[in-house]
């Protein structure tokens, strides 16, 4: 009996059943847009932009990418969730995206608003731990960063800073 009740409920309502599971799927593409920590927004009048946050996760940041667009090695180990949102309302011609964590060893990768653009950002040698992306041309769009660690599960507090 409940389950011809519930066909019948199926068969009556199929539309809908359609539209809800559709929107669930798309539940991931609203998904990736959020971040763990604050926004950066930045555009010509307001250049500068700074988010704290604190390193977590066992996610491989090379399952990201394993390279950036200037074959820079993609390291370290974030949450699979990025850590922040930065939105450019306007293209700069140079950026540099500083993570300050007292010296801490420190990885980071921004994906930008195509999804294919990657930068990365550790110093393999040790010399300056805290990770930095130092690049140019930056296109005006959404981009999303993970601020990791070095080694897996590490956690530290960070700031992150961006400006030309």
């Amino acid at each position: 009996m409940v389950i011809s009740r519930w066909y019948s409920w199926i068969q009556n309502h199929w539309p809908k059943v359609i539209l809800l599971a559709g929107l669930l799927s798309m539940g991931g593409i609203a998904i990736a847009q959020e971040a763990n920590f604050d926004p950066l927004n930045l555009s010509d009048d307001d250049t500068t932009a700074t988010a704290n946050g604190t390193t977590t996760g066992i996610y491989a940041l090379s399952n990201i990418a394993s390279r950036d667009r200037r074959s820079h090695v993609c390291m370290g180990f974030a949450d699979a969730t990025p850590d922040h949102i930065m939105t450019l309302e306007d293209s700069f011609s140079r950026l540099t995206v500083q993570v300050n964590s007292g010296g801490n060893d420190t990885a980071l990768l921004i994906q930008g608003p195509d999804n294919s653009t990657i930068r990365c950002g550790q110093d393999i040698s040790r010399r300056n731990p805290d990770a930095k992306v130092d690049d140019i041309d930056w296109a005006a769009g959404t981009y999303r960063i993970w601020v990791g660690s070095h080694h897996q599960g590490q956690r530290y507090n960070y700031s992150l800073k961006v400006a030309p």
